[in-house]
């Protein structure tokens, strides 16, 4: 079956988190959490057009030079999301470089947005053509935890602590709808990423008269016809639900925050990205590093129920024993909840 979500670790699981997510069919991709993003070649970021950053510590936070020397000149528009004052911390870091020939390139506008606890949010842009001085926005709510809705995907984020505050996020595709093949072919068009405005108009309810542009290209070169949702209606068999992804790291192993993460993954998942820092015998240590253990990260897998799991940001220390973390985290989440397990 088509995935609307392609969604890979960009670093294996000892390196810096960072989940690069292609959206098929949309030419763009969505990245979570910035670290070492260098195992992404230019044609990937280029990609990007929004980054959502769990928390400002390095090992999230420093391929930020990375992506904007990539984009830069190449791109016109890059939104990202982080949590409070992280309007502050990106405007310190564009002001770290001198600017003085950016003008030779062709714009490019930073797009962003710091969540507040309190659901209220601040934002500002940053264009190239002003060497990135800052352009503050007017103030915004989040509401419902949603930041990020568009026609065929959702983003939402709840707050957990990690000795600090860390966004969590859930990837939500709305729909999905599936393509009768052999009526394309009756139809002499090929799939596209035209595809995208049939399906917002299908579900959406759109008129049978609502015109709908059908561009693609072939061994014959490329083709644009327009013809009414009307016509295109029977291309669409039927519609289900789409993906839902999750991704959390570096949280503390407390109730509320399984409370917080099960209300933002209410109604499952099909996979769910999570940390798994230590084995569960350095328990202690984990507490003290305000981090889950791989049991602790597989039970709440469980709790959320996740369909498929990947852990990642394992520690250095088990160097080596990737395996151990990974069984770990896959009987916690197979297996019954363990005597210690809040919530």
């Amino acid at each position: 079956m088509h995935r609307f979500f392609d969604p890979h670790l960009v670093n294996d699981a000892f390196g810096d988190p960072a989940l690069f997510v292609d959206c098929r069919d949309e030419r763009r991709a969505l990245l979570f959490d910035l670290g070492d993003v260098t195992p992404l070649p230019p044609r990937k970021m280029l990609r990007i057009s929004h980054v959502f950053v769990s928390h400002a510590h390095m090992d999230h936070f420093a391929g930020f030079d990375t992506l904007l020397r990539v984009v830069l000149g190449r791109q016109r528009r890059v939104v990202l999301f982080g949590g409070p004052g992280f309007v502050d911390r990106v405007e310190h870091k564009l002001r770290a470089y001198a600017w003085n020939v950016v003008e030779r390139y062709d714009e490019l506008v930073l797009d962003v947005r710091a969540l507040g606890t309190d659901g209220r949010g601040e934002g500002a842009t940053f264009s190239s053509r002003r060497a990135f001085a800052r352009d503050d926005a007017a103030p915004f709510a989040w509401e419902g935890g949603v930041v990020l809705d568009e026609p065929l995907l959702r983003v939402r984020a709840t707050f957990v602590d990690h000795a600090m505050p860390c966004l969590a996020f859930a990837l939500d595709e709305k729909a999905r709808v599936r393509l009768d093949r052999a009526r394309l072919d009756a139809l002499g068009v090929s799939t596209g990423a035209w595809l995208r405005t049939l399906t917002a108009a299908v579900l959406a309810g759109a008129p049978d008269d609502t015109p709908i542009a059908i561009g693609w290209r072939d061994r014959a070169g490329e083709h644009a016809i327009v013809r009414p949702l009307a016509e295109l209606r029977d291309v669409v068999l039927d519609v289900v639900p789409g993906q839902r992804l999750g991704y959390v790291t570096d949280l503390r192993h407390t109730g509320a925050n399984v409370d917080a993460l099960a209300a933002l993954f209410a109604g499952g998942l099909d996979t769910l990205f999570i940390e798994a820092v230590f084995l569960h015998a350095d328990r202690d240590h984990a507490e003290r590093k305000h981090h889950l253990t791989a049991r602790q990260a597989g039970a709440i897998a469980r709790r959320v129920g996740a369909r498929s799991v990947v852990p990642f940001h394992f520690s250095p220390r088990y160097g080596g024993r990737a395996d151990a973390l990974r069984a770990e985290v896959l009987a916690a989440w197979g297996g019954p909840p363990a005597a210690d397990e809040p919530g």
